[in-house]
């Protein structure tokens, strides 16, 4: 039996892995994969000549060459919602953390260590109005990005009694279903970014949100804010931060990704990327893109890929087999893929298309074997980029 080579990068969580069955051959140091699971790190879809799919546990996909894949016929899949909560749980930990001043006073009690008791209890006292911190409750919290974090991050907010203000650029309907009704959606980004005592950034990155967060914007913020970045660290200008915590515009910032020109500054809370670090998450992640890589090895069927239109479709008992068209969207392609199969006398069971506007994606179910001369007309077509067969029984 022909094995589904699968190429593993980074650790992927064993409760995900575990879902692949005798079909598949798992490992690090394969060279030719079908598959590629990942999490963060770069993979070049270029470098795989027999790569049909690559499954991030995750949901940012900047780390994968996306275009270069969809122009070769590479699916992408990734796994939003999967990590959401525990990035959601974290900004809240984080900007507690930051309005009570947490850090410096729990740094303030490690210096205490060796003093007796008595000692210890008078400079507790004569030292804790330092650390003098405020409520979140009836603060305005402005979160940009409604995704499935940034929903959770408001829909947290509002529970705590916090005026919630969430802005997106193109809001996806049935994340704005999921959003509490105390959450104000504005259309204006500055509008939001002007009243926010704390802002929130989980939108992805694009060419559009590469360093959204920039010195005009950061203007916008009432004087003494909070700014946190759990989406990506690219989003931000860390330059134009530095200057506004210079400046007082911004009183602290809160991130996931620390470089050399924040780690120094006292007003910077840094982690080393934990949003998604969670036993929980990693195995939502895991699981969720296992699945979708098998489905779509296996069957050819689509959920969840960021350059493939969704298209799924259960086999019936009549059929044999299963050809997979992958086109630019140009018109005309359903009917040459439909007369190509009928002038051979090759039954069509079902035919389902679905596009994106880039990119038409075919599960034609057959009721008899493709041969190769089909296979190869189909496949010379210069509006085709890739067809699969895939038997059935």
């Amino acid at each position: 039996m022909t094995k589904f080579k699968i190429k593993i990068i980074n650790k992927i969580a064993t409760e995900g892995l575990a879902l692949f069955d005798e079909k598949y051959q798992l490992g690090e140091e394969i060279k030719n994969p079908a598959g590629i699971m990942v999490r963060s790190s770069t993979v070049d879809t270029g470098n795989f000549a027999d790569l049909l799919a690559v499954a991030r546990a995750g949901a940012g996909v900047n780390n994968i060459s996306v275009d270069k894949a969809t122009r070769q016929g590479i699916c992408i899949f990734n796994t939003p919602g999967a990590n959401a909560n525990a990035v959601a749980e974290l900004v809240f930990i984080m900007a507690g953390l930051g309005v009570r001043h947490i850090h410096g006073a729990i740094d303030f009690c490690r210096e205490l260590l060796g003093l007796p008791d008595e000692q210890i209890a008078a400079k507790v006292e004569a030292g804790k109005a330092k650390f003098r911190g405020h409520e979140l409750a009836g603060k305005t919290l402005g979160v940009l990005g409604l995704g499935q974090i940034g929903v959770r991050v408001a829909n947290r907010g509002a529970g705590q009694g916090m005026q919630t203000i969430g802005f997106d650029p193109m809001p996806a309907l049935e994340n704005i279903h999921r959003l509490s009704s105390r959450v104000v959606i504005s259309r204006s980004l500055k509008k939001v970014v002007s009243q926010a005592d704390i802002l929130t950034v989980h939108m992805p990155y694009n060419d559009k949100t590469k360093k959204i967060i920039n010195t005009e914007l950061l203007a916008e913020l009432p004087d003494g804010a909070i700014l946190l970045n759990y989406a990506r660290g690219e989003i931000v200008d860390n330059s134009a931060v530095i200057s506004a915590l210079n400046s007082g515009k911004i009183s602290c910032f809160i991130t996931d990704f620390p470089d050399s020109r924040i780690l120094a500054h006292p007003q910077v809370i840094a982690t080393p990327h934990l949003g998604a670090s969670t036993a929980e998450s990693e195995e939502h992640c895991a699981t969720m893109a296992v699945r979708e890589l098998k489905d779509y090895l296996e069957y050819g069927t689509v959920s969840r890929s960021v350059n493939f239109p969704t298209a799924e479709s259960i086999p019936g008992s009549s059929v044999h087999t299963r050809l997979i068209m992958i086109n630019r969207d140009t018109p005309g392609m359903i009917g040459f893929a439909s007369q190509t199969l009928g002038a051979h006398s090759v039954n069509i069971a079902s035919y389902l298309n679905e596009s994106n506007g880039e990119i038409g994606y075919n599960i034609i179910d057959l009721e008899s074997p493709v041969t190769q001369d089909v296979f190869n007309e189909i496949n010379a077509h210069p509006g085709v980029i890739r067809t699969r067969i895939i038997p059935l029984r």
